[in-house]
């Protein structure tokens, strides 16, 4: 098995001892700092004059060893921009809570899904921003993965099997299937979970430009028995054509399409529409961001065999079933 750099270079950056950092071609240049602010502006320095080298940080701190690896000057400069909340991602301070997914059928509890939030009394964040931050400083492979895990942890202490677990995912993260996911597989294993309950959710659609390796991804979810959604369909690059190629076992259809939708043809068509694909393939739909009583009852009507929203259920530290 061959390990993935992209989840590697989470060392921390010390402020004391005599840390070196290395960059430039062949043997490299070497430098020794002792506080973080000559660490800063030695590599505002180093970017002004070629923003598209590459460093590497080695040495000791006190009793720490460190060598983050080699990465863009401007991944350094980020971490050291955004101290407080890279310290949160490195050291997964952050719990997850769970909204319910409800059935249109009987209104019972399907599934829940699991989204980040900060740990009681510890430092506050947003989940986006948490993301956006993690891109910027090369954390977002290592914070993915540990999503995925906190999801898988916080399901099997809190929910019994046959409860669906909608976990999320960022393609992006994904670099080599094979290799990525193991941690997820083996924490799914080694808490004796059903891989059946679970369904990976894949967000940023945004951002997909290579579908053939999200369907690699969605392949090796379902060969290890898993199944898996798309996001924010209806909106955005999450077409009816993307729906076709990809095939999800659970389509969901986007918040802007739901919003009202009692009382708009335009979006009751869009919806229709997205149902009519949906079982073209044997898929199932959720619609998501169900506020008020009118819109539920709406899309009980139309086929929509899953919901979930804020009138439903708020995301929460306890499941509504034990």
């Amino acid at each position: 098995m061959t390990s993935c750099s992209n989840c590697g270079g989470i060392s921390p950056i010390h402020d004391e001892g005599e840390v070196s950092i290395t960059y430039g071609t062949g043997a490299g240049k070497r430098e020794v700092y002792r506080s973080e602010q000559e660490l800063l502006e030695l590599l505002t320095a180093l970017h002004r004059a070629d923003g598209e080298q590459r460093v590497r940080i080695t040495g000791r701190s006190g009793a720490v060893a460190i060598d983050s690896g080699e990465l863009p000057l401007a991944t350094y400069i980020a971490r050291l921009h955004h101290a407080d909340l890279t310290a949160i991602i490195k050291d997964k301070q952050f719990r997850c809570f769970m909204q319910p997914i409800v059935r249109t059928a009987d209104e019972s509890v399907y599934a829940y899904e699991f989204l980040l939030r900060p740990l009681p009394g510890g430092a506050d964040f947003q989940a986006a921003r948490l993301f956006e931050v993690a891109r910027q400083t090369g954390l977002h492979s290592f914070l993915d993965r540990q999503a995925r895990i906190c999801a898988i942890e916080t399901g099997a202490r809190h929910l019994p099997h046959g409860i669906k677990r909608f976990i999320n995912f960022l393609p992006s993260s994904i670099y080599n299937p094979s290799y990525c996911l193991t941690h997820t597989f083996d924490a799914i294993r080694s808490h004796a979970q059903q891989p059946s309950d679970y369904v990976f959710e894949v967000v940023e659609t945004e951002k997909i430009d290579d579908v053939r390796h999200l369907q690699r991804v969605f392949d090796a979810y379902r060969t290890s028995g898993m199944r898996v959604a798309l996001d924010d369909v209806g909106q955005g690059s999450a077409t009816p054509q993307l729906v076709c190629e990809l095939r999800p076992d659970v389509v969901k259809i986007d918040r802007s399409l739901v919003t009202g939708c009692d009382h708009r043809p335009e979006q009751q068509r869009a919806i229709d529409e997205i149902i009519a694909l949906a079982a073209s393939f044997g898929g199932e739909v959720l619609a998501e961001g169900i506020e008020t009583p009118a819109e539920w009852a709406y899309l009980r009507r139309t086929g929509v065999h899953f919901g979930q929203g804020y009138l439903l259920g708020r995301p929460a530290a306890e499941p509504l079933v034990s």
